[in-house]
């Protein structure tokens, strides 16, 4: 070894271990962004309030228990769109605040809110209202 020669290892590929053949690392996927990927971008970009709009469309809207359903038709208890827009928008801010299950006063209804579930738990008017204590709740919302 005279004059500065330099050895160099000999140097194998390795194939599979378990003579499977090598996944074709050539091969170009196409990936199609989801939901997360389309709200990185907006924070990335700074179109934070638009994201923010788009959760609040996200949400489930509010279902109704067995239990609140028959409440509601035996004491004839209506609940126009407007109202049950009122009340969504409470149980959303209730979720914001942490809430677990809340009492929403809405006009002449009072409603049983489990947040998490979002589901109405029981419904009742004002007149059921008089003298009942309300327990198992942490939160209230007058709409």
């Amino acid at each position: 070894m005279s004059g500065g020669a330099i050895l160099y290892p000999q140097v194998t590929s390795v194939g599979p271990a378990s003579g499977r053949a090598a996944p074709d690392r050539t091969r170009q996927e196409t990936i199609v962004p989801g939901e997360f990927d389309q709200m990185l971008d907006r924070q990335i970009t700074g179109t934070a309030e638009a994201g923010a709009r788009d959760l609040g469309s996200l949400k489930a809207p509010l279902r109704f228990s067995a239990h609140a359903a028959q409440r509601l038709q035996s004491r004839s208890i209506d609940l126009p769109p407007e109202l049950m827009a009122r009340v969504t928008e409470a149980v959303d801010k209730c979720d914001a605040k942490g809430v677990y299950d809340t009492l929403v006063l809405a006009g002449n209804t009072a409603l049983i809110v489990n947040v998490k579930n979002r589901t109405v738990v029981t419904a009742m008017d004002r007149e059921q209202l008089k003298g009942n204590v309300f327990t198992n709740i942490d939160g209230a919302v007058i709409v």
